[in-house]
């Protein structure tokens, strides 16, 4: 449904997007584009598209942001990749991730599954109006992973135990498909009792994330 494709921003996702694209051959040159693809951040989406010539497709890779902020344009979709990046490495991001889709119409939603499909993603349909709730359970996946191994890494630091140790543990807990291990699954309250004191006396600012993830992780 496009050949030629007009990438505006090139940070980390327009970067690797641009990569594959070229890869492609379907990054366009001095030709006009038949799909405009903004990259750019979430509160700059309306005000570029606004600025697109009305005509060829257009799109935007956000997770959070509605089809809306894409007017006046009706030759719209969005695709998301399911990813996290960095501008230190490039387009082999996208191999194998997920992508959600969101189309105003049949026509949309199978241009952004041929765009996904092309970059590398697996795609999925995402209604518009489920938009936050994906986008947070995506949040809790990424961003709230950093800020656990953080939060490890201290108590692991106060304990006089390296860090990098935690690495291996992580990655095998999602090798072995999240199944819980520990004296939660256990149902050894004694020694989550005990980490509340030792947190309380090393780092008690840890203290209401731990009970908190406690209480989640035990329902």
């Amino acid at each position: 449904m496009f050949s030629r494709v007009q990438v505006i921003g090139r940070g980390r996702v327009g970067s690797a997007v641009a990569a594959r694209l070229a890869d492609r051959g379907r990054l366009a040159g001095d030709e006009p584009p038949d799909l405009v693809l903004l990259c750019v951040p979430d509160a700059a989406i309306a005000v570029v598209a606004a600025g697109v010539p009305v005509g060829p497709w257009i799109a935007h890779v956000s997770g959070a942001t509605p089809l809306a902020a894409l007017a006046p344009h009706r030759a719209r979709f969005s695709m998301h990749p399911l990813q996290t990046f960095t501008r230190a490495k490039g387009a082999e991001q996208l191999d194998g991730a997920w992508a959600a889709v969101t189309g105003d119409t049949e026509e949309a939603r199978a241009t952004g599954h041929e765009l996904a499909t092309l970059l590398g993603l697996t795609p999925f349909d995402l209604a518009d109006e489920r938009r936050a709730v994906y986008h947070a359970g995506a949040v809790i996946a990424c961003n709230y992973l950093v800020t656990l191994h953080r939060a490890a890494s201290r108590a692991l630091e106060a304990a006089g135990a390296p860090r990098e140790a935690l690495v291996p543990l992580m990655r095998r807990t999602i090798d072995n498909g999240f199944a819980l291990t520990g004296p939660i699954e256990r149902g050894d309250w004694s020694t989550v009792e005990a980490h509340v004191r030792a947190l309380e006396a090393a780092l008690p600012d840890l203290v209401p994330m731990y009970t908190a993830l406690a209480q989640a992780t035990s329902r």
